[in-house]
């Protein structure tokens, strides 16, 4: 399975807007399969930008996990990827060469936060 940014702001959105600061025991998100949604839970929580709990078992087509919580660079990320014109700018720039890492994301997103700040 591809690794879906807009599927991972998406998440993050998600958690961040539940009301007590874990993530919903039922995270859903719209146009994507629960086993693309556990697959990302689980990329997330490798990237460090949530803590989650493996929840893959024997009969797991992929690996799974559970969101507990955003983590600290995980709101991060998300502050620089919250604005939707930052966020497809941002996907303009990494479509140009085809994909980046989550380093070149966050700084691309970092760059253009600074620029419409003016820093």
């Amino acid at each position: 399975m591809k690794r879906d940014m807009d599927l991972v702001r998406a998440i993050l959105l998600a958690v961040e807007s539940h009301q007590d600061g874990y993530a919903p025991s039922d995270l859903k998100v719209d146009g994507y399969t629960e086993d693309q949604v556990a697959y990302h839970c689980y990329l997330l929580g490798q990237s460090g930008l949530v803590e989650a709990i493996d929840t893959a078992h024997m009969g797991s087509a992929s690996p799974t996990a559970s969101i507990r919580t955003l983590t600290w660079a995980g709101y991060d990320f998300l502050e620089a990827s919250r604005e939707p014109s930052i966020w497809q700018q941002a996907k303009e720039v990494v479509d140009r060469v085809g994909g980046a890492s989550l380093t070149i994301w966050t700084a691309v997103l970092t760059d253009l936060v600074r620029r419409n700040l003016g820093l």
